[in-house]
């Protein structure tokens, strides 16, 4: 039957012990409050797994056993310092956002651009993902700091700043509002191009039409906003989207209101505690969007 394995614990005691030259020292010199009586009784735990006497208390000596497994373990304890210092110098520089695409090509720049005169040494990691995607990122703790729609409060554990708020409206070949057609009117004659059922902007427009008695199923489904811009340039339909403030219109496309309807809410979200780059960058986003 093999040896069971050292608690770590007990051995990262035996570590500062044996290198402190006895528990009262190491007591006093540990980067944690302990209690000597718990250090002593965990010290003989690990003798009593390990089946070997340490050291011996009075005066203090390693035994030769002891001194083996200070030995192995020194390394590795007594380097933790330096490679936690490493490890928190890269993640000091180094950045993992998600966000939709028209965020990280219309927004990300500029912002980017004005963190890195701070950070000149910036890493980025950076993700087009859309909202769910977004959410399982954030879950796996794979971004540290994420742009998407918050339609409802954020999933538990994750905390939210709200960024802007953006009216929904109706992309339209520019005839037809000329020709002065409403909602009522799109509805009952012109096809219902839009992102898919699970996105928080659907899911609002349906909540809108639904107060307006309002039946329009979509007739095309697209992923982006972008497509849907595309598709009513060429005269496929209605395309529900959002005014994004300083992003104009394709050429030949007019925007209708949506009045009465809710507003799409766009927010910064993250787990746990927000890091210093990760920080600056929702700064300078509030910033851009208040401007």
């Amino acid at each position: 039957m093999p040896q069971p394995l050292p608690n770590l614990h007990h051995l990262e005691l035996f570590y500062h012990v044996a290198k402190a030259g006895g528990i009262t020292a190491a007591v006093r010199s540990m980067p944690y409050g302990i209690q000597q009586p718990a250090v002593s009784g965990q010290i003989s735990q690990l003798e009593k797994d390990l089946g070997v006497r340490l050291f011996q208390r009075r005066p203090f000596q390693l035994t030769p056993a002891g001194r083996e497994l200070y030995e192995f373990s020194a390394p590795f304890f007594g380097g933790l310092g330096v490679v936690a210092e490493r490890i928190a110098g890269k993640a000091s520089k180094h950045l993992r956002l998600a966000a939709p695409a028209t965020v990280i090509r219309e927004h990300l720049p500029s912002v980017l651009e004005a963190v890195r005169k701070d950070c000149p040494e910036l890493e980025l990691s950076l993700f087009d993902a859309d909202q769910r995607t977004i959410h399982g990122r954030l879950e796996r703790e794979e971004v540290d700091l994420a742009i998407a729609e918050l339609e409802d409060k954020p999933p538990s554990g994750t905390h939210s700043e709200l960024l802007i708020t953006m009216p929904l409206v109706l992309l339209v070949p520019v005839a037809w509002k000329r020709a002065g057609l409403g909602l009522e009117e799109l509805a009952a004659s012109k096809p219902l191009i839009r992102p898919a059922d699970d996105t928080s902007m659907s899911r609002l427009f349906a909540k809108g039409l639904s107060r307006a008695g309002i039946h329009w199923p979509s007739r095309i489904e697209v992923s982006t906003l972008e497509l849907v811009e595309a598709y009513v340039a060429r005269g496929f339909g209605a395309g529900l989207s959002v005014m994004v403030p300083g992003v104009k219109l394709p050429k030949g496309v007019a925007a209708v209101a949506l009045d009465g309807f809710p507003e799409l809410k766009i927010a910064g979200l993250w787990r746990g505690k927000l890091g210093p780059l990760a920080e600056k960058v929702l700064g300078a986003l509030k910033e851009r969007a208040r401007r």
